[in-house]
């Protein structure tokens, strides 16, 4: 695996509420968009992060085989995740309201396994190809899906960024998640809205096209991002499949 990241507070906001963690024996990758008044926000994002690689540090994945467990894993780590968070906001006041994003992407013989609440978003690109894997829980894309909406004008609505499902909004969360086979040469990037709200699509493949190192990748998006505006924080996580994750 060819792995690359980084995260950057942007252009317009005084404060980095995003995080990312990245776990290279076990092939577990995290990121997190946190929302709330003050520095809530972030405590939420790395806690979120901190509390999903500790679960992971301390529940090897080792023997885990069958993608029921799998999914069985990943939904306990996010629910720890979860409890973590919405304790924190219960016991102190100032953090009354905080909630996070998350992303969890676990890559294994041949299979990405996604666990995913609310915006931020995993990507997979092949020969050309460029295709979200994950659903925004927002309220917008509610809309889109009841045909009220069509995804163009989504993308322009101003509530588009509204989320409706968080970690450390509620007691108990659920999340997706997904399957998905992967090949030899894919490219999966998870992402939050900072990337995708400032830089297209056709733009994202025309900077993977020119990048085969991935932490020059992830800096060329968060560049592009910032050069488009940064009026959000921005975090990329890259992940390049080789041939040891088909054959594992």
């Amino acid at each position: 695996m060819h792995v690359g990241f980084k995260t950057d507070k942007g252009i317009i906001r005084s404060s980095n509420e995003d995080a990312c963690f990245v776990l290279l024996h076990d092939k577990v990758y995290i990121l997190a968009d946190g929302v709330g008044g003050g520095n809530s926000g972030e405590i939420a994002s790395r806690t979120a992060v901190s509390e999903i690689a500790n679960y992971v540090v301390k529940h090897p994945l080792d023997g885990l085989e069958d993608k029921y467990e799998i999914v069985g894993y990943l939904r306990d780590a996010i629910e720890q995740a979860n409890h973590r968070i919405y304790d924190l906001a219960m016991e102190h006041e100032e953090n009354s309201g905080m909630a996070t994003t998350a992303i969890i992407v676990y890559v294994h013989k041949g299979k990405a396994y996604i666990g995913n609440i609310g915006d931020s978003r995993v990507y997979l690109y092949r020969n050309g190809d460029y295709l979200q894997l994950t659903e925004d829980h927002t309220y917008v894309n509610t809309l889109v899906k009841a045909g009220i909406l069509s995804k163009e004008e989504a993308d322009q609505d101003e509530r588009k960024n509204v989320i409706i499902k968080a970690l450390g909004a509620e007691p108990s969360v659920e999340p997706d998640f997904f399957q998905v086979e992967i090949m030899e040469g894919d490219i999966l990037l998870a992402c939050s809205d900072g990337l995708y709200d400032e830089v297209s699509d056709e733009e994202i493949i025309s900077v993977i096209k020119e990048k085969d190192n991935m932490n020059e990748l992830a800096a060329e998006l968060v560049y592009r991002a910032n050069r488009n505006g940064g009026r959000d924080n921005i975090t990329v996580i890259t992940l390049e499949i080789t041939k040891e994750e088909i054959d594992e």
